[in-house]
């Protein structure tokens, strides 16, 4: 699968001619105009990479590299019409890896995106998250350590895959038998009360995780600003 870029601008114009040219390049790209619509974007379906205006309606593209920064290590190109020295430190002090000033060239553009996923991934294919945020919920994969609340879980090794695998999925319904295959393993060959019994202890462990049960069929971690 090709990366996945998102880009945060409210000018269609440029939207439009950055959309061309990346998609020319084989990148999958979603075209966003408010930084609102990039927090909805980045729970629901995050992005490889970021490409963010600043002066956008709303909050502005600062606000959202910071948020994007606080729990997501993916590359950040910056563009502003800001072109003063002290715009584009802030912008790299928030988490931004690139600072491009408009107007700009689009074919300088994909330069730097290519660029930054070759710096930051080794390689210009689509690049692996090493930590997964879902609501309260960080997941670090490569540690493989949790946080609810920003407070530490000790969990166990099915315990964490279970939780890895929902967080990347929220709002997935998963089948019991799924769950098996993913979590044990084909050569599995045991009940599926052992998934029900991996929920319960996950539950007593993070009580208010919106970990859902689909009757009938299986779990799901829900959205949390989904639920009422």
């Amino acid at each position: 699968m090709n990366a996945h870029i998102a880009v945060v601008e409210d000018d269609e114009n440029i939207r439009n001619i950055v959309s061309a040219f990346l998609k020319k390049e084989g990148y999958e790209v979603t075209l966003l105009e408010t930084a609102e619509d990039g927090i909805a974007l980045w729970k629901n379906n995050p992005p490889d990479m970021w490409i963010l205006d600043i002066m956008l309606p709303g909050m502005n593209g600062y606000d959202l590299c910071k948020k994007i920064r606080d729990y997501s290590d993916v590359p950040i190109i910056i563009i502003s019409a800001k072109d003063e020295e002290i715009d584009k430190i802030l912008g790299l002090e928030l988490g931004g890896d690139d600072y491009l000033t408009k107007p700009f060239s689009p074919r300088e553009l994909v330069a730097r995106v290519k660029r930054l996923f070759k710096r930051s991934h080794g390689s210009g294919g689509k690049p692996v998250q090493k930590r997964v945020f879902a609501g309260k919920l960080l997941i670090d994969k490569d540690d493989r350590r949790v946080w609810w609340e920003d407070i530490e879980q000790d969990v166990t090794t099915k315990e964490f895959t279970m939780l890895q695998l929902l967080a990347e999925n929220v709002n997935r319904a998963f089948s019991r038998e799924e769950l098996l295959v993913k979590v044990w393993g084909d050569d599995y060959f045991g009940s599926d009360r052992a998934v029900d019994d991996l929920v319960k202890r996950i539950r007593k462990k993070i009580p208010d995780l919106p970990l859902e049960t689909v009757w009938g069929y299986g779990y799901r971690l829900r959205d949390e600003e989904g639920q009422q």
